[in-house]
């Protein structure tokens, strides 16, 4: 549920911004009958920043647009805990976390999360009834970058874009509204998408050769990769070295533009994490959500659907389906039949849809009781269109995903000549490369 008074504190903050006076107005932004503590841990959420002691909200501002580092953890606990937040003695947000990195100190007598472990799964700010965990915002460095122009500033959006917007808001009008925000340009990720499709088709190809074998996919869900990494340690040889199509992104983009900075903007929190962790460091700099962006096209006035078409991307529909539950596993499946039509073993595909179902996969996979060779897991129900930052039901998301699947030119990755032509101006000459183990696929591979 959207913390409104949160969002308040938000625009506010952007309209000062966009006004040249976000420094000398920050310490006057008020809400009436807000705990003063409280206040303070949403404008500097709001910055980006730790509400650190000591330290004004004026200094936090100066350190949001000049010296931001986007740091872990990217939740933060903005008020003491009070007693009827308990479930039989443990408060709710400890309950809810999945990765056990959410803990009560009791000498500060608070709520305190865990740089190493926190995933930013959200499930702890949805458990928090007092609305007092929230996700830091990364849109004033953003806003920074975009001002200064010392590098060109790409924006990356997710797959589940399609809908969250508005009716009839196509790909082609939010590239126009990006480039009146001042960046330089837009791409689909649906498209880094569709290359990592044929990278995990011939991954399947691989490993799976008699019956019993098994692959986990890890695109794309860093919740999925998390619990894998985290507690099912036994089943990671069978994950796959794949970057997610977001970590795919941004490499590509740097490598056609070396002094490129990418900005996600999806409907997940866990990516602000996954940006972070180290074997794929560097790839992303700043990661928005949809509903932040929406604020922000708000508060610039920028009325989306009034704008002219600015048309470039050309993702296939397996590429767009990812947003949803079960549209990894059609793609790679479709994928592979195009690659290895004369397989005696075919894909079969099972789904992990929301935390506690893929935690039950896992747990089946390490007993050996799945029926099943590819495993897929989406850390929300319903996949990216159940994200925690999305602004329509999920429902509605996937009808729109769907729909956008539908519309696109090519049906699979391996269809796609805009797959080639994104791959030729990184070096590849035919699709087929990306078969091989080299140099050159190095940039969609990750350490497990």
């Amino acid at each position: 549920m959207k913390n409104e008074s949160y969002f308040r504190i938000f625009r506010e903050a952007v309209r000062l911004q966009k006004e040249g006076r976000l420094i000398d107005g920050i310490e006057n932004i008020s809400i009436e009958d807000m705990d003063e503590g409280l206040l303070r841990g949403y404008i500097a959420s709001a910055l980006g920043q730790e509400p650190e002691e000591g330290i004004s909200l004026t200094e936090l501002a100066k350190k949001a647009l000049r010296e931001y580092e986007m740091n872990k953890p990217i939740l933060t606990v903005t008020g003491e805990c009070e007693d009827d937040c308990r479930e039989a003695g443990v408060h709710k947000c400890v309950k809810s976390c999945p990765f056990e990195s959410i803990f009560y100190d009791r000498k500060a007598s608070r709520i305190k999360i865990s740089k190493e472990d926190c995933t930013g799964c959200s499930e702890c700010i949805d458990a928090c009834h007092k609305k007092k965990i929230i996700d830091k915002i990364q849109y004033f460095p953003i806003a920074n970058i975009i001002r200064d122009h010392k590098a060109p500033v790409y924006a990356a959006i997710a797959p589940a874009f399609a809908g969250q917007f508005g009716e009839g808001i196509t790909a082609g009008k939010l590239r126009t509204a990006f480039k009146m925000l001042g960046f330089d340009d837009m791409v689909e990720v649906a498209i880094f998408a569709d290359i990592l499709s044929i990278r995990e088709a011939v991954e399947f190809d691989r490993l799976v050769k008699e019956v019993g074998d098994f692959m986990i996919t890890s695109c794309c869900c860093p919740i999925w990769m998390a619990m894998l990494k985290k507690h099912y340690r036994a089943l990671v040889e069978h994950v796959t070295p794949s970057v997610s199509p977001m970590i795919a992104a941004g490499r590509v983009l740097k490598k056609l533009v070396s002094e490129a900075k990418v900005v996600f903007i999806g409907p997940c929190v866990a990516k602000k994490a996954e940006a972070k962790e180290p074997d794929v460091a560097g790839a992303i700099d700043y990661v928005m959500t949809f509903d932040e962006l929406n604020e922000v096209f708000k508060v610039s006035e920028i009325n989306i659907s009034e704008l002219k078409e600015d048309i470039s991307d050309c993702s296939s529909k397996g590429g767009r389906i990812y947003a949803r539950t079960g549209g990894v596993s059609q793609c790679i499946e479709e994928t592979l039949e195009k690659i290895s039509p004369k397989r005696m073993i075919k894909l079969k595909a099972v789904q992990g849809n929301g935390v506690k179902e893929c935690k039950e996969l896992l747990d089946k996979a390490i007993k050996g009781e799945i029926d099943a060779n590819f495993l897929e897991g989406m850390g929300c129900i319903g996949g990216c269109v159940g994200g925690p930052k999305v602004v329509i039901d999920k429902e509605t998301g996937r009808v729109k995903v769907n729909e956008y699947g539908e519309q696109a030119e090519y049906k699979t990755p391996v269809d796609s000549l805009c797959v080639l032509k994104v791959l030729g101006g990184i070096g590849f000459e035919i699709i087929d490369e990306l078969k091989e183990e080299n140099e050159k696929t190095r940039i969609f591979r990750r350490k497990l």
